[in-house]
């Protein structure tokens, strides 16, 4: 088994990678890719889906990437202390009829010594907006790492 650094326990700038390299890696709309950041057990519920191990991530994420077409995630650092980190996100997607969502969400992550993410706890509200409302298009531009997404 292979580290995925940083490693806990995390530093504000450890915490913030981690973060970034999360949102980098679900932009890639690649389930296989996106499951090797948690363990093999990683127990994990998903508005009111739980799921545990890889295989069931994968299986999640190919369905969810099916619905949600032209998926595009913000994840912001939120708080952090040893081996937890708490994340705010919002993303954007577009249904199969054509409507276009704005989801919130909160996510609360365990990871173990290697720095793979042992539990996830994710929170999420859908909001409809129209296609002119739209502000997240693909993954961040390097310009704009670091920089907090507004609410609204």
């Amino acid at each position: 088994m292979t580290d995925r650094p940083p490693l806990p326990p995390f530093t504000r700038e450890a915490a913030a990678q981690k973060v970034q390299a999360a949102e980098d890696a679900w932009n890639t709309r690649d389930p296989h890719r996106v499951a090797l950041a948690y363990s093999e057990d990683s127990v994990w519920r998903n508005r009111d889906t739980f799921l545990t191990g890889r295989a069931e991530i994968v299986a999640f994420l190919t369905g969810k990437w099916a619905r949600e077409r032209e998926y595009a995630l913000r994840k912001d650092l939120w708080a952090f202390d040893g081996n937890r980190i708490a994340v705010r996100f919002q993303y954007e997607s577009r249904d199969a009829g054509g409507q276009w969502w704005r989801s919130y969400g909160n996510e609360l992550w365990e990871f173990d010594e290697l720095g793979l993410m042992t539990r996830r706890e994710a929170s999420i509200d859908d909001v409809p907006i129209e296609e002119a409302d739209r502000r997240i298009h693909g993954p961040r531009p390097d310009a704009e790492r670091g920089r907090t997404l507004p609410l609204r």
